[in-house]
């Protein structure tokens, strides 16, 4: 077998990779975002390497991954399966596989503290993939921290070029994946496959927030598209009120434009989800359901002057959107009740009440790239 050091120029979708003393963990933030960022949701979200992936060009038949995950158990609730890594081959979701142990990150939520307990390094190994030339992603568990050690082939590796345009996306934890089956049937990977596009992921569970670090950190990425979808952590984190929201959606996307000012950019608005439709935050867990070792979500607001629910903001962000065309002919508004709606719930429900099923995922992503992948906007 043979060792291929881990460069950036096999690594798609991280803004940085940071070198340990055994490997690289690769970031969705640059450092200096990171630093300025106080919560530990957000820094174990932007760690969490969703949309991130190896790729290159070989004939190997057998293609072995080291890593070192780190695998979070919530307190009261039930265990979660190990992450995935989905192997593609020239564009082909082929095989997939898991590394067991590692570390584990104990997170008690009713009291806000966390405790770590180390475990070892794993592998994952794939073979039988034949010996001709093609196109090798292998995507990332995209809800595991995962520190990259080695990578083994028995033939040489290259690069592939870069020669796929970017689409740079900003989400909460639906875009992150919450509740999609692996890391490449999310619903952005999904469209970005399907639309043959480079998908950069800025998508953070529970950490959509407005945050000025994040819109630095997309100013400077380079992209072909760029798209931002707002709302549903702003409502269920009950973080601001509508005087503050708008404005705040203005410098974020003010931001961006600074250094992207002729770059597509689709404003979408939240997804269909009955519990903060009309109902502010915070949301919480529903303490019943986990007694009885289920995981579901509910909305603990009171309606009230200036408070936030999934219509006002849609209600904001057309008004926004409308308001910025006039001098921005490259924005554009997309509803997100036309990616997933009211008549989708009542076929695909959201299992927790607040992320959509694996099923869901495929149908937002393909709609996703059906009407805004074509970069004609939406």
């Amino acid at each position: 077998m043979i060792t291929t050091p881990l460069t950036a120029d096999l690594v798609r979708g991280a803004l940085e990779l940071e070198r340990t003393g055994r490997g690289l963990v690769p970031h969705r933030l640059p450092a200096r975002a990171r630093a300025q960022n106080t919560d530990p949701r957000l820094a174990m979200a932007e760690a969490q390497p969703a949309g991130v992936r190896l790729r290159f060009r070989t004939t190997a038949d057998v293609v072995e991954l080291e890593t070192l995950p780190t695998k979070q158990v919530y307190a009261g609730a039930p265990p979660r399966p190990d992450g995935v890594y989905d192997l593609l081959v020239d564009g082909q979701l082929t095989a997939q596989a898991s590394v067991a142990g590692g570390h584990t990150l104990n997170v008690d939520m009713a009291i806000g503290a966390s405790s770590l307990t180390g475990g070892a390094p794993g592998v994952v190994r794939f073979a039988g993939l034949g010996g001709q030339r093609k196109d090798v992603e292998l995507w990332l568990p995209h809800n595991e921290l995962t520190e990259l050690i080695a990578l083994r082939t028995d033939a040489p590796v290259e690069a592939v070029p870069g020669d796929r345009r970017v689409w740079l996306h900003h989400g909460s934890s639906i875009s992150h994946g919450s509740n999609a089956a692996s890391p490449a049937t999310t619903w952005p990977a999904l469209a970005a496959t399907a639309a043959g596009v480079d998908l950069v992921n800025l998508g953070f569970s529970g950490n959509a927030l407005l945050d000025p670090f994040t819109a630095r950190a997309m100013r400077d990425t380079p992209a072909d598209l760029i798209s931002v979808k707002l709302g549903i952590n702003v409502v269920n984190a009950d973080l601001m009120r509508l005087r503050a929201f708008g404005p705040a959606v203005h410098g974020f996307l003010d931001t961006i434009r600074d250094g992207h000012p002729d770059t597509p950019l689709v404003v979408v608005s939240p997804l269909y989800c009955p519990i903060h439709e009309r109902t502010p935050g915070p949301g919480d867990f529903d303490h019943a359901a986990l007694a009885r070792g289920e995981v579901r979500f509910r909305a603990t607001g009171e309606p009230g002057p200036g408070k936030l629910t999934l219509e006002i903001i849609r209600e904001g962000l057309a008004r926004i959107a409308s308001q910025r065309q006039a001098s921005d002919p490259h924005l554009s508004y997309l509803d997100g009740l036309s990616l997933y709606g009211p008549e989708d719930f009542a076929e695909l429900p959201l299992p927790d009440d607040l992320h959509p099923c694996p099923a869901a995922h495929r149908r937002i992503g393909a709609r996703f790239a059906a009407r805004v992948l074509d970069f004609k906007g939406a």
